[in-house]
């Protein structure tokens, strides 16, 4: 449920709060006041298109946040899956700070994206906009309100169907770039088994072209290192005068004519002798790795050689030697596809004839599962609109095999209707004006709201084209979907209004140079006033008043009932 409202900062509004309560809530207000405000705060807070013109004169930023109270699981998990904690009471509190060239989205104090931000207002709010009830026009939609309505099982079944589609899509796609003319197959073949050959004869270990690199660059500094080395060892060596190993040997032999007379004396001899030996070990490791750096001129070639050949092979077939072997494994496989290509397409077309019994099979049981819904759905529908005064109303929801198959099955779904006795069943976008497209969307909503976990449904002006008793009727289908759900409905009709749980107004007002819109709760005599002043009284007259009461009571009525 949708708690609260605060903008700040947003076309006329300076700033503003608003709780909303369970039920029906119904705004209304003069033309012009900016009802439709409302609506448009709501869907900025979730990820609505933002521009400068819609900050309050002199303002540098907007915000707008909403407070949602939830116990669903649905919720709870998306909230897991977005690594956000609930608020301590279980709330959800999302936010947009909006500036030109910057917006900043929050839910529960955390920063988080747009998308985000739709993802979780998709668990928690229907927003019905004006003229969204022209999208019945478009035959899609027909098919996303049938499958709205089939329910789980049915979504388990549209995956494995769209899982099938993908898979005959790639087989496909695959069997096509796999087709080759005698001319490409032999330019083909001719290729692979000349960069297989080319690998083969390489012989390559994993691994050989680092061991050489470090090899090549011995070779390439082995002067430099070899002189530096042999300084090395002649300064702690022991057979030039003054080099540490000398010198060393010397204080050894005078330590031990002494060492033992004192057995601290000992223990020196002890680390001195310690010292001469890891120095001789180092001297001899020294000598060793000099006589490593010692190449001849046909060594150094081999090895050049080699790793210009390796260089080559990973230039044209991969980054490492690892890759380059890989390559060749598969041009290997490719050769062997090529050598017996009549038996490679005729197991590729047996897959692909395989994938698509499967996708056939499991069109026909989603299809099945739409038209069993189909039938209920139609009813229902039919049901809800003779309660909205289509007296004599006629209503179908066709399916019928579509030229071909998407990844939504092979059924092309259409809504057919008959407004008036006698007429034939026609597309309702044939047959329809927009006041009864809107009554046949409010249905619609009805009929899904009982299956629709979504608890809050906005309604922005689902009264246009409507007066009289089938207002009343609006009135009543909107009570009724406000038992299941939460609803916020904007309408300039009272004989909607009347049926409020909750009735605010949305006001404009002057004060110098400023203009300030403005939204408040009304009390119950201030709501008759509003109801006297959508029922066209310029003032508040005895009468008019007392037509408001009597709206109010006919609604109270149909509450009870």
């Amino acid at each position: 449920m949708l708690q609260s409202l605060h903008v700040k900062n947003l076309a006329l509004m300076e700033e503003t709060e608003v709780e909303f309560g369970r039920g029906l809530n119904i705004l209304t207000g003069e033309t012009g006041a900016g009802k439709s405000l409302l609506i448009g705060s709501v869907n900025l807070a979730l990820g609505g298109k933002f521009d400068r013109e819609m900050l309050r004169k002199g303002a540098e930023s907007a915000l707008v946040e909403l407070v949602f109270a939830s116990g669903d699981k649905r919720v709870r998990e998306k909230l897991e899956e977005l690594e956000l904690e609930p608020e301590e009471d279980g709330s959800v509190v999302i936010s947009r700070k909006m500036q030109v060239g910057k917006n900043v989205y929050r839910v529960n104090g955390e920063t988080v994206t747009a998308k985000q931000v739709k993802e979780l207002a998709e668990l928690l709010i229907d927003i019905h906009g004006q003229h969204e009830h022209q999208s019945l026009l478009n035959k899609k939609k027909h098919m996303e309100i049938l499958d709205a309505y089939c329910g789980e099982k049915f979504q388990k079944t549209a995956e494995a169907v769209e899982t099938a589609y993908r898979e005959c899509r790639e087989l496909q796609k695959a069997l096509e770039e796999e087709a080759l003319d005698e001319e490409a197959k032999a330019k083909e073949q001719a290729l692979a088994e000349f960069e297989l050959q080319e690998i083969e004869q390489a012989k390559l270990v994993p691994g050989e072209d680092q061991e050489l690199e470090q090899r090549y660059k011995l070779m390439v500094n082995s002067k430099r290192i070899t002189e530096n080395l042999s300084e090395s060892y002649q300064y702690t060596g022991s057979d030039f005068e003054g080099a540490a190993g000398a010198a060393l040997s010397r204080a050894l032999r005078a330590l031990r004519t002494v060492s033992g007379l004192d057995a601290r004396l000992g223990e020196l001899e002890g680390q001195l002798s310690e010292i001469d030996n890891l120095l001789a070990d180092y001297n001899r490791d020294l000598a060793e790795y000099m006589a490593d750096c010692e190449f001849d001129d046909e060594e150094y070639a081999e090895v050049e050689e080699r790793l210009n050949l390796l260089n080559h092979l990973k230039e044209k077939y991969g980054n490492t030697i690892e890759d380059v072997i890989a390559y060749g494994q598969d041009r290997q496989k490719l050769l062997d596809k090529l050598n017996d290509y009549d038996a490679y397409m005729r197991q590729m077309e047996e897959q692909l004839a395989a994938a698509n019994e499967k996708l056939e099979k499991a069109c026909e049981k989603l299809s099945a599962i739409r038209k069993k819904n189909a039938a209920v759905l139609t009813k229902q529908l039919k049901d809800a609109l003779v309660h909205l005064n289509f007296a004599a109303v006629e209503f179908e929801i066709a399916l019928n095999r579509a030229k071909s198959i998407t990844a939504k099955g092979y059924d092309d779904v259409e809504f057919l209707i008959s407004t008036n006795p006698g007429e034939g069943l026609k597309p309702l976008g044939q047959v329809a004006s927009g006041g009864e497209l809107s009554r046949v969307m409010l249905a619609i909503k009805t009929v899904l709201a009982g299956k629709d976990d979504i608890d809050t449904l906005i309604f922005d002006e689902i009264d246009t084209g409507i007066s009289g008793r089938t207002a009343w009727r609006v009135s009543e289908q909107l009570d009724t979907v406000a038992h299941a759900h939460q609803v916020l409905c904007i309408t300039h009709l009272p004989q909607i209004a009347a049926m409020a749980d909750r009735h605010f107004v949305i006001e404009k007002s002057s004060t110098g140079e400023n203009t300030i819109t403005d939204i408040r709760m009304l009390a119950e005599e201030e709501s008759l006033g509003e109801l006297a002043r959508l029922l066209g009284s310029d003032s508040l007259t005895e009468a008019a008043l007392s037509n408001a009461r009597e709206m109010r009571l006919q609604a109270a009525a149909h509450k009870k009932a």
